[in-house]
């Protein structure tokens, strides 16, 4: 077959070697898990192309009881200098008064499907793909929860001097029932970097932490106090993901 009549790539071509009982076993102890090689390879690199190189980034923080806030990608590229900074200060500030606050580059797949900001990208294609069948499939044999419906999404990226706060995404009552980090991270992410989704018990110890690697599935449910750990000033890279919750309504 020829490369003009080629079939279209699935951006979630799914890994046919997924042990699919074998992952829920493991999900239905701790009600977490990390999928390693979740996807075909071609379409996992695809999806790291498409945050890399074809996604315009906008801005969420939080600072303590300012925000959250997000501003779209075209309002970040007007935004002055110093007014990037005042952000960035305000969220130091709160995290380091123990304020929830977080800082972090995304773009939001959801509101720019249903806002036709780019109709028919890349990005409404993955939105599509995440709440078909087989996504939404394994996601229920994995977690056992048969009344999953749909899924909303965001591409993130944590650069240097970003993080997310101790949250537990307690948003029940709007229909979230687990949480899932798609990561695309580079193949040889150092530990030093950062970036880690990292759940904690009621005293603040870590129970586990998930490194970002390229190519894995964290899913959760929720609510469970997590954070995603610090990204430093000398990592070379951003931590790229997509995120977002499956929900039963």
């Amino acid at each position: 077959m020829s490369a003009a009549t080629a079939a279209p790539l699935h951006l979630l071509a799914l890994n046919p070697a997924l042990d699919r009982g074998a992952l829920a076993r493991d999900f239905a102890v701790n009600q977490r898990l990390q999928i390693r090689d979740v996807l075909e390879p071609e379409a996992a690199r695809e999806l790291r192309k498409i945050l890399a190189q074809h996604t315009p980034w906008g801005l969420a923080w939080s600072a303590g009881n300012d925000g959250p806030h997000g501003r779209r990608p075209d309002e970040m590229a007007a935004l002055p200098a110093a007014e990037r900074q005042r952000i960035a200060q305000n969220v130091a500030d709160a995290a380091q008064r123990g304020d929830y606050a977080f800082s972090f580059a995304r773009y939001p797949i959801l509101d720019a499907y249903l806002g036709r900001w780019a109709p028919d990208s890349a990005h409404d294609i993955l939105l599509e793909h995440i709440n078909d069948q087989p996504f939404l499939d394994l996601i229920r044999s994995v977690t056992g929860i048969t009344e999953l419906i749909k899924a909303d999404a965001q591409a993130t990226l944590f650069a240097p001097s970003q993080f997310l706060g101790l949250h537990s995404d307690s948003h029940v009552g709007e229909g979230w029932r687990i949480a899932y980090v798609l990561s695309l991270a580079p193949d040889d992410w150092k530990p030093d970097w950062g970036g880690y989704l990292n759940f904690l018990d009621d005293d603040g110890d870590i129970i586990v932490g998930y490194r970002p690697r390229f190519n894995s599935l964290s899913l959760f449910a929720v609510p469970q106090p997590h954070l995603v750990s610090y990204v430093p000033p000398f990592a070379p890279v951003g931590r790229l993901s997509i995120t977002g919750w499956f929900r039963d309504r």
